[in-house]
């Protein structure tokens, strides 16, 4: 990016000294170009590409930054250059440092962390409050890692949530096995990543000569804890303060707010200058914002000359009249749909705006929904792909198993300890080959009445009872077939992977085994236990013409993952970048239908931001549990400032369905658009 491109603000800011910089780069100020020009700038000063970490919160935005680079440098220069998010950062340096680790999905290490749950019983405790149920206590502890990197569990979830101090003792002994699972088989989630690299970067002393920060108003404490377990010779952070709406994810504000306070000899630099959005849309925008705390002063200044159109308040007697006529005012604008934007602070509120706009046969997308990766029945491929590369992947196991009739997460999670304790660490030799030795693979439980374990093998049942199926002699024989629990048909879900894996267990080709997959047994079972739940009318039994049309359309979904496995001719490589970039895919085409938090650093000619009604725009019911009015405010700024010429706020007075009356959004009154 050359400098004779930059305005003077943006200039400056590329141009600082190296050491500790702070650029405020409010909405639409061109804070990519200016992070583009600054690795420009650095690199025509001498600095080698590898002596610079470019972290960023999507891999989209990095990706666009370095392709912008690219465009000045030599290609090859420019890949050098260390770049990326948090997480996948960490990963590639991790891997670089001979760490062997295995990314997993929060969604499936809740599977792992379900097993262990529901081995608890918590009625003995007296208390009125009921316990975290396993999805929820995970996402508390995650919360606790981004949040309070210096506290311990116990002392902070105490301060958070006194009513739980009962459960305390059964949480820490839950997670305590957790960790030591995910330990004992490589498993690291996204703040593992963190965690490990902030301990690695101590030890390997890892130097960077300059690390830019986009986003800087996101970071949470333990990433806060990355950039400074790194070792550089400047800091380059963009952020605003204004735009800081992640605070249900640990992001803490005074991280950019101290910037000055923990960095000596500091420099600020503010980027005022809009290029995105009207003088009608910024005064509004500016009005709003202004009624936060003003942590850095700042005004944004208008550059675009022609007359905008005033954002317009549309108010509706009932709120589904509002989602039609929203629906019928982009049916006849000369906007192009792609470039049209509805906007929500809840995601219920655009199950409404959907359905009407495919009634009228307008396309539209949604993004943050389950991407084809995401799909079980492409999941139970992968997790299949896993499992043959990876043999201590108890997670993958897991998952595959909870497909077999009468296997949950719990019995699942027992026949693969069973399996790798009889194939010495090798479930598919323990399953194949067992050890002669091992008569009883199953570990006899420990009883702890304090944590809730009561849980134990009473007796081992009999092989004979499956003497009557039709299975060849060896497997008949592995003692993991003892398991008292394993009926008939989880018999025979086994033993279709038994002859799965021994078909299968030395090809390395991702798209041969996939192959392999769509025409086993095995999944056969897991595509009929999908289409069955998937075919199952309320209390009419299964419609068989909607179960073979479901079999048939997983089929052809498992045939694109077929394809796409193609140009990869390792599974690992194949699997780990499905992992580390699935997340930001959004699919389909048309109107789009975004959270405020989707919409961050998206821009739209035209914007409707919807249901702008106290309790739901703000979220009362969410700052009650820890939110506040002043990050209420900055969603309503970020989601006004993603619009360039025309913006539509509405809200409704009545909820014929709920009957549940409305008052107008305090963001209306403080915009000017109501006088209350």
């Amino acid at each position: 990016m050359p400098l004779n491109n930059l305005n003077d603000e943006q200039k400056q800011a590329t141009t600082a000294s190296l050491g500790y910089n702070l650029i405020i780069a409010s909405a639409g100020t061109g804070k990519t170009s200016t992070i583009v020009a600054r690795i420009a700038y650095l690199l025509k000063k001498g600095i080698k590409p590898e002596e610079i970490l470019l972290l960023t919160f999507t891999n989209k935005a990095s990706g666009e930054m370095i392709s912008r680079v690219a465009k000045l440098f030599d290609k090859k220069i420019v890949e050098k250059i260390e770049t990326g998010t948090f997480h996948s950062v960490s990963y590639r340096l991790l891997k670089k440092f001979g760490k062997k680790i295995t990314l997993k999905q929060p969604k499936e290490l809740k599977i792992l962390l379900k097993s262990i749950c529901e081995k608890r019983v918590f009625t003995h405790i007296d208390s009125n409050i009921k316990p975290y149920q396993y999805s929820y206590l995970y996402d508390i502890f995650s919360l606790y890692q981004n949040s309070s990197y210096d506290f311990n569990f116990s002392k902070w979830l105490s301060n958070k949530s006194p009513e739980h101090i009962p459960f305390i003792d059964i949480y820490e002994d839950i997670f305590e096995e957790f960790q030591l699972l995910k330990e004992n088989f490589g498993y690291v989630d996204y703040n593992d990543l963190l965690v490990n690299i902030i301990k690695e970067a101590r030890k390997q002393k890892i130097h960077f000569k300059e690390i830019l920060v986009d986003e800087y108003q996101d970071t949470n404490p333990l990433q806060g804890k990355v950039i400074d377990s790194l070792e550089t010779d400047s800091l380059f952070c963009v952020g605003d303060y204004d735009q800081s709406i992640y605070a249900f994810n640990g992001a803490d504000i005074s991280i950019i707010s101290s910037f000055k306070d923990r960095y000596k000899n500091s420099k600020v630099f503010t980027l005022n200058k809009n290029y995105r959005s009207t003088k009608e849309i910024l005064s509004l925008a500016n009005r709003v914002i202004k009624k936060n705390p003003r942590i850095y002063q700042k005004e944004l200044i208008v550059t675009k000359k022609e007359k905008g159109h005033p954002p317009k308040l549309l108010i509706f007697g009932e709120i589904f009249e509002q989602y039609e006529n929203i629906s019928q005012r982009i049916k006849s604008s000369s906007t192009n749909i792609e470039d049209i934007a509805v906007i929500f602070r809840n995601n219920s509120s655009a199950d409404a705006m959907e359905a009407i706009l495919r009634e009228l046969n307008i396309r539209c997308k949604r993004k943050g929904s389950i991407s084809f990766f995401e799909t079980k029945e492409i999941k139970a491929i992968l997790n299949i792909l896993t499992l043959l590369s990876n043999t201590k992947d108890i997670m993958a196991f897991v998952n595959i198993f909870e497909y077999a009739k009468g296997i949950g997460s719990v019995i699942g999670k027992e026949i693969f300890e069973a399996l790798y304790k009889l194939g010495n660490q090798n479930i598919l030799k323990g399953l194949l080959e067992p050890d002669s030795k091992q008569t009883n693979p199953f570990k006899k439980k420990t009883h702890n009445y304090q944590l809730g374990l009561f849980d134990d093998f009473e007796n081992l049942g009999s092989i004979g009872r499956f003497k009557e199926l039709n299975f060849e002699e060896k497997f008949l024989s592995n003692p993991v077939l003892k398991h008292p629990k394993i009926s008939s048909d989880g018999a025979e879900f086994i033993y279709a992977f038994y002859n799965f894996v021994k078909l299968n267990k030395k090809i390395k080709n991702p798209s041969t085994i996939i192959n392999n997959i769509i025409n086993s047994k095995l999944y056969e079972y897991i595509i009929s236990s999908l289409a069955k739940q998937r075919a199952t009318i309320k209390n009419k039994g299964i419609d068989e013409k909607l179960y073979q049309e479901i079999k048939k359309n997983i089929k052809s979904k498992a045939w694109i993952l077929f394809n796409i496995s193609k140009k990869y001719n390792d599974t690992n490589r194949f699997i780990n970048a499905l992992i580390l970039g699935g997340s930001e895919i959004t699919e389909g085409e048309g109107v789009n239908l975004l959270s405020v938090h989707a919409s961050k650093g998206l821009e739209f000619r035209e914007v409707y931001i919807i249901d702008l009604m106290d309790e739901r725009f703000p979220n009362r019911k969410l700052m009650k549990k820890g939110g506040s009015l002043e990050e209420e405010r900055r969603l309503f700024y970020v989601a006004t400032t993603r619009a360039k010429e025309i913006l539509y706020l509405s809200f409704a007075k009545y909820d014929k369905i709920k009957k549940q009356e409305y008052h107008p959004s305090i963001f209306l009154e403080e915009a000017g658009l109501i006088h209350v």
